[in-house]
């Protein structure tokens, strides 16, 4: 398996140097053979070659078998004319990875507002809401007078059922319990499509269970009982919200894993942001972007059939719950361990299973 590594802006760099180790590990434990190709995006390439990525690097995303995006100084980079492209969007639209998928869950060793609890949510990743990736050129935000902006939300079936059935997929393989996310009361037309497209695609999983929340309610049902829900699906900013929500109730949003995954490629990517007010401290939680590379072996497992892969990826995550376990963990998370301790506490583990 060919992945490209990009450390990314902030903490990124820290994270990632972590997340290389514990794959490295993985790799010789379980005869994976991992390739791991090494370039940049973010700051780094926009100073190197005037763009924060480039068409060269999309390529040879193209031919590899997986992406780690490190975060992003996301906020940083606001005018593309000059290069200061979204390298998240960019690579989520350009190789149209339309589903996110977040889990979260509780750990032992972890202090909670709630009781135990482990759901995922299932985030359509390509239009909704977003202004710089639901038209194919240009912003779908429009400035009609300097005091009158106009926002618009594209809502396609084609996505919504792609997206639906990715989420009834994942309930098969977990609790076959799958809840949809929406704002149909007010959003009668957009949410009506999503809605229908969920309903039609759930005839395919008779044996899932099927319930729905509007997503003001949604907050607060997450809040009060998130043990109830297993999967959930939802559209792009509902989405976005609700699993930071959701990781955050976890314990830290710094243990929230993601995986943005189309039909043909994948990328790892943390669920939070660059964080450059403690970026060089050492004290940075890897956890999000190791559990993130975990679910990329994962996706690479189900799509070669290759069962190393899988084995790899429950063992990373395995390795992570024992050290949250034992306190071999950084501070935000009850531990005692800088970033790169943690890692190696994790690779530690991972090479004694």
């Amino acid at each position: 398996m060919k992945i490209v590594v990009l450390p990314g802006d902030g903490i990124g760099p820290e994270t990632m140097a972590v997340t290389v180790e514990v794959l490295q590990a993985a790799s010789v434990r379980f005869g994976l053979d991992l390739e791991l190709i090494h370039d940049i995006a973010g700051h780094e390439s926009l100073k190197k070659h005037g763009a924060t990525v480039t068409p060269a690097l999309l390529e040879k995303v193209k031919e590899a078998d997986g992406l780690m995006l490190g975060p992003m100084s996301t906020y940083d980079f606001k005018d593309e004319a000059k290069g200061e492209i979204n390298p998240s969007k960019f690579f989520r639209k350009s190789l149209d990875l339309f589903a996110n998928i977040r889990p979260s869950r509780t750990y032992t060793g972890v202090k909670t507002i709630t009781g135990p609890f482990d759901l995922v949510v299932v985030r359509e990743n390509t239009e909704g809401f977003y202004a710089d990736r639901n038209v194919e050129s240009g912003n779908s935000e429009i400035l009609v007078t300097p005091d009158v902006a106009i926002s618009l939300r594209r809502i396609t079936r084609e996505c919504c059922e792609r997206i639906a059935r990715s989420a009834f997929e994942l309930a098969m393989q977990r609790r076959k319990h799958l809840s949809l996310v929406h704002k149909h009361n007010v959003l009668k037309i957009t949410d009506g499509i999503f809605l229908d497209a969920c309903h039609r695609v759930a005839a395919e999983f008779p044996e899932v269970t099927v319930d729905d929340f509007i997503v003001d309610a949604m907050m607060a049902h997450v809040v009060r009982a998130p043990e109830r829900f297993d999967v959930i699906v939802t559209t792009n900013m509902f989405g976005d919200i609700l699993s930071d929500l959701t990781a955050e109730l976890s314990g830290s949003l710094g243990l929230g894993g993601s995986l943005n995954a189309g039909a043909h490629n994948a990328m790892g990517q943390a669920a939070h942001g660059s964080a450059p007010d403690i970026a060089g401290q050492d004290i940075a939680n890897p956890f999000s972007l190791i559990t993130s590379a975990a679910m990329l072996l994962g996706w690479h497992a189900q799509r070669s059939g290759n069962l190393s892969y899988l084995q790899a990826s429950r063992a990373i995550e395995d390795a992570i719950t024992a050290c949250i376990a034992a306190g071999e963990s950084t501070r935000d998370v009850g531990g005692v361990l800088g970033t790169q301790a943690t890692g190696k506490a994790v690779v530690k583990r991972l090479q004694q299973t």
